[in-house]
């Protein structure tokens, strides 16, 4: 059976904006704790103890990464995924940034 989403017309990536950087997330709701745990391929897994309902889950991811980061929440922004635990985070900051996250 052929899923409809393969399918589907996929918008094309756009750049990220001048001074910003993408990052890719595997989130996992409703853990013990808030926490990066680390890297899995290209995306960096969080986990968050808040639920997958009306943005808990999302609005924990965007304060535990602005919080490791050091940047206000307002540099932050899920770009993609928003009910989905594979998500994309458009950061504003230098990528340099990166170093304060665990080493890949």
């Amino acid at each position: 059976m052929i899923d409809p989403q393969d399918s589907a017309p996929r918008a094309p990536a756009t750049p990220p904006e001048p001074g910003s950087f993408r990052l890719q997330l595997k989130v996992v709701p409703k853990a013990s704790a808030d926490r990066i745990v680390g890297w899995l391929g290209e995306r960096l897994k969080i986990q968050v103890r808040a639920v997958p309902e009306r943005g808990r889950a999302n609005r924990a991811v965007v304060e535990l990464l602005a919080a490791a980061l050091g940047l206000p929440r307002s540099s932050v922004r899920i770009t993609a995924g928003e009910t989905s635990p594979q998500k994309t985070v458009q950061i504003v900051g230098a990528p340099n940034l990166l170093g304060r996250l665990p080493a890949r």
